[in-house]
């Protein structure tokens, strides 16, 4: 889905025009943006979080000279997603066969 796609689903289902749903959406987006570029955490409970994180320094290899490179310390962008985002996208199957067998044992 491409922001054209959602930006119609929105206005679908929030019952407003394409033009206000694309101007809310962008709103959304770049206050994300630049919440996470000051360096504060943005957390929309159920979806996910978005934060800034930093990978170490480390050691990287040029695949064409094999010449051993020092690559600094940055800062990334990253989003964890939420408990109830995760459970939509992959369910939690229950352990039937754990809880039958814990019922037989007792």
């Amino acid at each position: 889905m491409n922001k054209g796609e959602l930006v119609d689903a929105i206005a679908s289902k929030a019952e407003v025009t394409k033009k206000g749903a694309d101007a809310v959406l962008t709103a959304v987006l770049e206050t994300i943006v630049d919440a996470v570029s000051s360096g504060d955490k943005v957390t929309l409970v159920g979806f996910g979080t978005f934060e800034v994180r930093t990978r170490k320094a480390r050691d990287g290899r040029n695949p064409r000279t094999g010449e051993v490179l020092k690559i600094p310390e940055t800062k990334v962008p990253a989003f964890s997603a939420g408990k109830l985002f995760r459970e939509k996208v992959a369910p939690v199957v229950e352990e039937v066969e754990e809880k039958s067998t814990k019922k037989k044992k007792k």
